[in-house]
């Protein structure tokens, strides 16, 4: 299994509201933004260990680009592990960490466009 995620899913909401869904998401899940570039629609988020009172075990960089046009858009994320210091995780990770914090970014994103 891939340390990294890598998923897309299409919206019929136009770009902006989905981007401020995602910032939303980021806020609901505890999550810090690293980088916030609304123009270009990416935001660069780090998860902590524990989220929802759930503990995950490890920390999680996420980045997500909000892509369309008009009425419709498409979120593109892209997750990793990191280790104690904020260093990418090259091995040692807990399995599913990061995918359990993309499912949970998706499912607050999908929450916040109602």
């Amino acid at each position: 299994m891939s340390l990294e995620q890598h998923q897309e899913k299409d919206y019929a909401q136009d770009p902006l509201a989905l981007y401020r869904a995602a910032l939303a998401a980021v806020k609901k899940l505890d999550g810090q933004v690293t980088e916030d570039v609304p123009d270009r629609g990416r935001l660069v988020a780090t998860f902590p260990k524990t989220i929802l009172g759930k503990t995950l075990g490890e920390r999680t960089h996420l980045t997500c680009e909000v892509r369309g046009q008009g009425g419709a858009g498409q979120v593109v994320v892209d997750a990793y592990p990191l280790d104690a210091i904020g260093r990418k995780l090259m091995f040692g990770a807990r399995k599913g960490v990061t995918q359990t914090v993309v499912t949970l970014f998706l499912e607050h994103l999908d929450q916040q466009l109602g």
